[in-house]
């Protein structure tokens, strides 16, 4: 349909559109899962890539693949062994001139991501570890790879990327699983806010080729669960370093958001304090614990909803007439501060037909702005 999907996502994220919304659902582990499990995609889809379903649905795509343009540098003292335990599990040894850590991850039988049996920190002298290799790490900016993502699937959105995880979470979701890092924080407190500067200080490099690069969408992919991360380690750790991170990327010219994926209620008062433009993957009852409109009333005038359609509607145990409904209360409530997308991603389960409907259900809305341009 000659659709310029980079143009209109940038247009849309820096309040360029002229009210013009953008639809860009996450239909990855639609796509993982069924070739995991060797199951052939439906017609029309039938021996598509990921890429070339997006194409077929007519959509934008949220391009994350851009992550790998920058590459991180560890100290050359570190080094990495890997080697098998039994048929399902490997084991990591991460080796350094301070101290070494160890992990292993567990093949499953449901799809390619690995769980981890054993976190690569498990004791305070392995957090000490951790934090030396922040302290150490650099990070570098691979053109070549932007060129071939630009080449491959610049037609489909901006380019995007999502930045390392900061202090709490990071501990929790990469270090040492949220128990023992709950534990960590309270134990350990000197350690562990050593080893949260180390990271920071790591991030702002990181931030200092982001702000250099074509890349102008910056994901900070937290996985906030207030499950966890409670309001007074968000008002402690977090809301802090995210607003030095909002403040240094705003200085660059760069659009901020954070994915927040998990119970979000008790966080929502603070959305106005991160320096965040938006925030992604807000999840609705039923199957998030807020409603659209608590949603609105914490995001204002000012921040973008980014997603907001539970995933669950692209199922069949849901209507398509549910699905429509809520696709148009929430262009209702939130355009033209809107990336309308799924929220998190449609499940192997769901229905793509349905994306069809939800993108003229937008093409309709957008529609009514095109004619009077």
């Amino acid at each position: 349909m000659g659709r310029n999907f980079p143009v209109l996502h940038r247009q849309v994220v820096f309040g360029e559109s002229g009210g013009r919304i953008i639809w860009q659902p996450r239909i990855g582990c639609w796509v993982t899962d069924k070739e995991f499990a060797g199951e052939p995609f439906p017609p029309p889809f039938t021996g598509m890539n990921l890429y070339e379903i997006y194409r077929e649905l007519d959509c934008s795509a949220r391009l994350y693949e851009y992550n790998a343009c920058f590459r991180r540098v560890e100290h050359p003292a570190v080094h990495v062994t890997r080697r098998m335990l039994n048929e399902t599990d490997t084991e990591t040894t991460i080796q350094t001139p301070v101290g070494t850590q160890v992990a292993v991850h567990r093949r499953t039988t449901s799809n390619w991501h690995a769980i981890t049996v054993e976190w690569e920190v498990s004791t305070e002298e392995e957090l000490k570890v951790a934090a030396w290799r922040e302290e150490n790490t650099t990070w570098t900016w691979d053109q070549a790879k932007y060129d071939a993502l630009q080449a491959a699937v610049g037609d489909l959105g901006a380019p995007t990327m999502f930045m390392p995880r900061m202090n709490v979470q990071s501990l929790y979701i990469e270090k040492m699983g949220s128990q023992n890092g709950i534990y960590a924080i309270y134990d350990w407190p000197a350690t562990v806010e050593a080893y949260f500067r180390a990271l920071e200080e790591s991030h702002d490099r990181l931030m200092d080729v982001i702000g250099a690069s074509p890349i102008d969408i910056i994901n900070y992919g937290e996985n906030v669960h207030s499950g966890t991360l409670s309001p007074k380690l968000f008002r402690k750790y977090h809301l802090p370093a995210c607003q030095r991170r909002s403040e240094k990327l705003h200085a660059a010219g760069k659009f901020v958001c954070s994915h927040w994926d998990g119970d979000v209620r008790p966080l929502l008062p603070y959305v106005h304090e991160t320096g965040l433009d938006g925030i992604e993957a807000i999840t609705p009852y039923p199957q998030g614990d807020v409603t659209l409109e608590e949603t609105r009333a914490a995001l204002g005038d000012s921040v973008f909803l980014m997603d907001g359609i539970p995933a669950i509607y692209f199922d069949e145990t849901f209507s398509v007439e549910t699905l429509i409904e809520c696709t148009q209360r929430i262009i209702e409530l939130f355009a033209p501060k809107l990336v309308l997308g799924i929220s998190d991603e449609i499940s192997s389960t769901g229905d793509l037909e349905r994306i069809r409907i939800v993108g003229e259900i937008v093409d309709a809305y957008n529609a009514q702005f095109e004619a009077g341009s």
